[in-house]
């Protein structure tokens, strides 16, 4: 199954010749699952010619806030409907889950709470999930058809699920604990607090289920459709 992935932001130059940039962390999060991918720097203008190019799309992370004036926002939310309409099936991850959420009627903002930083816990239906987050825009308002799937009481709207046609997850599965740990060294100075920081530093060691949200992924885009 072929997954484009659609690259809304770029991993920071000081970390990505050693870790890896954002697709390839979604390659290594989804290897074995029997995935090809094709990476599009949106971000960068480079958009497919229709949503019909991949059999399923993968929205990644971004620095950038949904909310704020770039070019490649109203084009990609413009996929996102037409992928919708088309029922070829999306995934979203951090900006990629308040993109999807923002193009459908909902709305993201700056959480006035602050910062998720590292190994965080969510509750799936009554499973505990643990997987590192970065983040301080939320998902505020859930779109007309979405699905509350996941939360916890910092982020109350921490994954969606759109029927068969998307699934978005404010969390980041790809992030290893040593991306996490770059990040706090490079981007996180001087604008996430120290605290959160030194919170999120105590709990780098902590067992992820990244590979639980995996096959939570590739079972959604292999799920059987019309």
């Amino acid at each position: 199954m072929l997954i484009g992935i659609l690259q809304t932001g770029l991993a920071p130059d000081a970390l990505s010749p050693e870790l890896g940039d954002y697709p390839d962390m979604f390659a290594r999060l989804l290897d074995g699952h029997g995935f090809s991918f094709r990476t599009y720097k949106v971000v960068e203008g480079e958009f497919p010619k229709g949503v019909a190019d991949c059999e399923g799309w993968l929205i990644t992370g971004s620095r950038h806030g949904v909310y704020e004036d770039h070019a490649f926002i109203p084009p990609l939310e413009q996929f996102i409907r037409d992928a919708f309409a088309a029922h070829v099936p999306v995934v979203g991850i951090c900006f990629g889950h308040q993109i999807v959420a923002q193009a459908m009627g909902g709305k993201v903002e700056r959480y006035a709470s602050g910062w998720a930083v590292g190994a965080t816990d969510y509750d799936f239906a009554g499973e505990k999930v643990t997987l590192n987050a970065w983040h301080r825009d939320q998902v505020v308002q859930v779109p007309a058809g979405a699905k509350v799937i996941a939360s916890n009481d910092f982020c109350a709207n921490a994954a969606l699920l759109y029927d068969d046609r998307a699934l978005t997850v404010q969390a980041h599965p790809e992030f290893r604990p040593e991306f996490v740990d770059g990040l706090m060294k490079t981007r996180g100075k001087g604008l996430v607090p120290d605290e959160v920081m030194a919170a999120a530093a105590t709990r780098l060691a902590d067992p992820l289920q990244d590979k639980t949200m995996a096959g939570r992924i590739a079972a959604f885009f292999k799920e059987p459709r019309a």
